[in-house]
């Protein structure tokens, strides 16, 4: 069947309706989607759904200011539109090879070092010192020990249930994005942490981080992450809560954790996605070749004197 004449904004939301129910895209995603495609349907005029190649071609013309990495989630979201009318039969063509596919690179994190995390750890310890701490304190404690002992993501860690910390279990198990469930290990100073803060939460409260009528926002965790940065001389452009997710991995990696099992513990659904950290490791995978190689040993042996045939 073709698609009838101005059906942009009913087919959009007949795809956005799919990816949501079948592919269990996120609120985030789709909101995403959403503005691209209508962005574009307004660009042609409503037509987006019977645009042909040239009328692409134009779209993409549109585009010429942005920057690369915006031009290619523009195109990779009108690419997966085309291929959704295509399997339903709405299309009988794809179009989206006009559609431009810039180079882009991921770019690299933003990363606190040791002496940063231990500023920050510095300032609680301060917080928590004094003989009646203040429950903020407390709260911006166990926060804090989640985000970098955890690497939970900032929306995961501020819809915690109450209860999500079971007894002594050194882990939990977490819903990320996609509905996919992950096992997350908790250290032994975030428990304690969770604990603490425990104490001060209704035992009738549904969430872990209450505030008003539902839990803390992600918004207010970014202003209280940066409150902290501030007291520990971190420039506020060098500190949220992604960047401390950052630092758990960054950090985890140059200690010889495994690459696959911090896939698993950041929710990454590609390994290319967590491989981004290897790049704060290159010294030390150097140095792990040149200690464990067999050509490593061989070099030794001639730096200490001929190897001879």
């Amino acid at each position: 069947m073709s698609a009838p004449a101005g059906s942009d904004s009913a087919l959009i939301d007949r795809f956005l309706e799919m990816l949501a129910a079948e592919a269990g895209a996120a609120s985030n995603t789709l909101a995403a989607y959403r503005t691209d495609l209508r962005g574009a349907s307004g660009v042609l005029d409503g037509r987006l759904v019977e645009a042909d190649q040239a009328m692409l071609t134009i779209l993409s013309e549109s585009w010429a200011a942005l920057a690369s990495s915006t031009v290619a989630r523009k195109a990779a979201a009108l690419r997966r539109f085309y291929g959704f009318l295509l399997d339903e039969g709405f299309r009988a063509d794809d179009p989206s090879p006009a559609l431009p596919r810039p180079a882009t690179r991921r770019p690299l994190p933003r990363i606190l070092g040791h002496e940063d995390v231990s500023r920050l750890f510095g300032e609680i310890e301060a917080a928590l010192g004094i003989e009646h701490p203040r429950p903020l304190d407390v709260r911006l404690a166990a926060l804090i020990e989640l985000l970098y002992g955890s690497g939970l993501r900032a929306s995961e860690l501020v819809s915690l249930p109450r209860n999500a910390l079971v007894g002594d279990r050194p882990f939990l198990i977490l819903k990320g994005k996609g509905g996919k469930e992950r096992l997350v290990p908790i250290s032994d100073r975030a428990r304690h942490a969770v604990s603490a803060w425990l104490d001060h939460v209704s035992d009738d409260s549904l969430w872990l981080f209450p505030s008003g009528k539902s839990h803390l926002s992600r918004i207010r965790l970014y202003q209280l992450i940066r409150e902290l940065g501030a007291r520990a001389g971190i420039p506020p452009e060098r500190i949220s809560p992604h960047v401390l997710r950052h630092a758990f991995a960054t950090h985890l990696l140059e200690g010889g954790a495994d690459l696959r099992a911090l896939q698993a513990m950041l929710g990454h659904a590609d390994i290319g996605t967590t491989q981004i950290y290897t790049h704060v490791d290159s010294r030390r995978l150097v140095e792990l070749v040149n200690r464990n190689h067999p050509l490593g040993a061989m070099q030794a042996r001639v730096d200490g004197g001929p190897l001879r045939a």
